[in-house]
């Protein structure tokens, strides 16, 4: 790989006067945003393209529920998020559910560590769990799709879970939430992950000034709305953000797997760090 000494940043392996972070997903190869092609997943330099051959994009019929085919941890963890809404919305078996899986910190203090876990099984309202998978539907599929679906329910468990750590250390000892931010944040980490390392090409810099947009309105909720919990949503964001760093830098037939153990290492740590 071609440097530059003064910076130490990969150039353009043909245009070594381009620095650049974008690599090929199929060779490693560094490539500017002049010389990157779109594939069906990540991007290909001008000598791969040529190994592989032309591609064509087949557009499919779109058909009801056809954002989440190939994403069946989403729609479970949708499916899940609804079923426990309805089921605490009725009687006091519901309430009962309520209190022995929402994020209360007291509880989290004497060694009940899966609360930050649990927490996003609950919502608070109609609206709470409407935004949230609405989130949901339109983030995870694509995550899901682009990197397996064990490496995205570690992700959504990490996020969620480093959430409940933030919530947990910055938030009130007394405090008691619920709802899926942390981990939806998480999802929003990864995307902003992702389009960082593609911000120059069109593409990238469309989905960062969206993510930009998003992350500014989400950031100003919690003084328009006392009760909502930002430290969870930072908490989410970072892990998320900081899995995709990590994620970038793993390639190989083993990615899935590596992939996957570092979301729940993320997870892991997040249960030592409330258990101190």
């Amino acid at each position: 790989m071609t440097q530059d000494h003064t910076t130490e940043a990969p150039v353009c392996y043909r245009h070594p006067d381009r620095h650049t972070l974008l690599q090929c997903s199929r060779c490693g190869r560094p490539i500017c945003a002049s010389c990157s092609i779109d594939a069906t997943v990540g991007q290909r330099c001008p000598e791969c393209i040529r190994e592989e051959g032309l591609q064509k994009v087949i557009r499919p019929v779109r058909r009801p529920g056809s954002a989440t085919i190939g994403a069946p941890a989403t729609r479970v963890f949708v499916a899940l998020s609804v079923f426990f809404y309805l089921v605490t919305s009725f009687g006091t078996f519901g309430d009962e559910i309520f209190v022995a899986l929402a994020q209360d910190n007291q509880a989290v203090a004497v060694g009940e560590w899966w609360r930050i876990f649990t927490v996003v099984l609950l919502h608070g309202s109609i609206t709470h769990i409407l935004f949230n998978m609405w989130a949901l539907w339109v983030l995870g599929p694509q995550v899901e799709r682009g990197v397996g679906t064990w490496p995205f329910v570690s992700l959504y468990v990490a996020a969620a879970g480093v959430g409940g750590t933030a919530a947990y250390y910055f938030g009130g000892p007394f405090d008691v939430g619920v709802g899926a931010s942390g981990a939806i944040f998480g999802l929003f980490g990864i995307w902003l992950s992702w389009a960082l390392h593609r911000r120059n090409t069109t593409y990238g810099r469309a989905v960062l000034n969206q993510l930009g947009f998003l992350l500014l309105i989400n950031a100003a909720l919690p003084f328009i709305f006392p009760g909502i919990s930002w430290q969870a949503h930072l908490g989410g964001l970072i892990a998320g953000l900081a899995i995709g760093e990590v994620w970038a830098k793993i390639q190989g037939p083993r990615a899935t797997a590596l992939r996957t153990t570092v979301g729940f290492a993320v997870a892991a740590l997040a249960v030592v760090t409330v258990s101190i």
